[in-house]
């Protein structure tokens, strides 16, 4: 290791996990990279799905009229479309490259239809826990287009759109984040490298979606499609793709500390809140704030 990287405090690799085949809402099949049972490792990361699907028969059935409350969902498409509505009269298309930021606060009850364009379909999305002092705040919706994503090359061979954070001087477009996160989709052509300063406290991974390569120098191992990498704690990750290439969304974010009490998709602190959160949805006062 050279004595820059070792002042840097490289992160290193503490755990790869594989995403499982699961499904989700009227039936939908996807791959869930971390959830319910990883918490608090990910911190304050609760879930990430990988909803890239081949068969349109996996995923038209999608994710009817349900709550959220707690925690903010981000949903970055890769291609086809999403269709999304809510109770409160919010509606809106995501295509291929774009992100949609929700912060659902106090209350949203939505949902989400996912349908092919030139017969594909696919996208992840994140659930990232809020703290106890914005649980229930005003919900809003940060819809950002794939042409307001910007993309920049800092080192030979790798290009990063850039979500939120900064690299190399240019930001993303998403802010005003609780969790002062960082959501970076990164390409790496075959053999090239790729390095980026990450507050050193922050929770950070990444998931591979594409190619195969490394995140530890030297390593022998390779991680590939649908592999997901914890990260020690530090202040720089490295990646290097195989004669592959690879790409993977690289992600970070600032920890609460907090208790999580988690039913279906209500994420609070006490199982008191959960049970108001319940009496709220079936008294129709689940939504507390007006549009």
């Amino acid at each position: 290791m050279s004595c820059c990287l070792m002042m840097k405090q490289l992160r290193t690799v503490e755990r790869i996990l594989s995403a499982y085949a699961t499904v989700e809402g009227a039936g939908v099949r996807l791959h869930r990279a971390f959830g319910y049972y990883e918490v608090p490792q990910f911190d304050p990361f609760l879930m990430l799905d990988d909803f890239r699907a081949q068969r349109p028969e996996d995923y038209l059935a999608g994710f009817p009229y349900h709550p959220h409350r707690g925690i903010e969902t981000v949903t970055y498409m890769l291609e086809g479309a999403l269709d999304h509505e809510d109770s409160i009269g919010h509606k809106g298309r995501l295509t291929g490259g774009d992100v949609q930021w929700m912060t659902a606060g106090s209350g949203v009850i939505h949902q989400e239809m996912p349908g092919p364009v030139d017969g594909k379909m696919g996208g992840f999305q994140l659930w990232i826990n809020l703290p106890r002092a914005h649980k229930m705040t005003k919900p809003r919706y940060q819809h950002i287009r794939s042409a307001k994503i910007p993309s920049v090359s800092p080192q030979p061979g790798s290009t990063v759109r850039v979500i939120s954070g900064t690299v190399d001087g240019v930001t993303g477009p998403v802010k005003k984040v609780v969790s002062d996160p960082l959501f970076l989709d990164v390409t790496l052509e075959p053999g090239s490298s790729f390095s980026h300063g990450i507050t050193s406290a922050h929770t950070a991974f990444a998931y591979v979606f594409g190619g195969e390569g490394a995140f530890d120098p030297g390593a022998e191992y390779r991680v590939h499609n649908r592999d997901l990498v914890l990260f020690t704690h530090g202040t720089t990750v490295q990646a290097r793709a195989s004669g592959k290439g690879m790409r993977f969304l690289l992600i970070a974010g600032r920890p609460l500390g907090e208790p999580v009490a988690w039913r279906g998709s209500v994420v609070m602190n006490t199982r008191e809140d959960l049970r108001q959160a319940s009496a709220d949805e079936k008294a129709g006062t689940f939504i507390k704030t007006a549009r």
